[in-house]
């Protein structure tokens, strides 16, 4: 049973730094993508920024490039959102996701996800 575990989520001012750590279990981590989602009061879910398996690509929403990235550590099953310049409008949950298929980009990139994590909440104040 595949699991996801999100941590490090909080209370953060306008221009400051989060980062955001996601463990998994249950399965090969090494061979999947992975990715993070937000949902902000109100509003659907997003998705934000992944990850490729293989760890050479990475894919953004416009409105985070430039301020986050997002890693993964295949020995330790876990993959890192760090967040810097954050603004109030980056407040939401955040939901670390994964797909069912190995070895593909595109299921994360166009939203077709099958695993999520419990979700952490960020919050930027201005």
């Amino acid at each position: 049973q595949v699991q996801l575990v999100e941590s490090g989520g909080g209370l953060v001012q306008a221009g400051g730094s989060l980062r955001l750590s996601c463990a998994a279990s249950g399965r090969t981590f090494r061979n999947y993508a992975m990715g993070w989602f937000r949902q902000a009061p109100g509003k659907e879910r997003e998705f934000v920024i992944a990850i490729s398996w293989t760890g050479g690509n990475t894919y953004y929403t416009d409105s985070v490039k430039g301020r986050f990235t997002i890693s993964r550590d295949n020995a330790k099953n876990t993959v890192y959102l760090q967040m810097n310049s954050l603004k109030p409008e980056d407040t939401a949950i955040y939901y670390c996701a994964a797909p069912r298929n190995p070895h593909n980009d595109d299921d994360i990139r166009v939203g077709r996800i099958d695993y999520w994590g419990q979700g952490t909440q960020v919050t930027v104040s201005s």
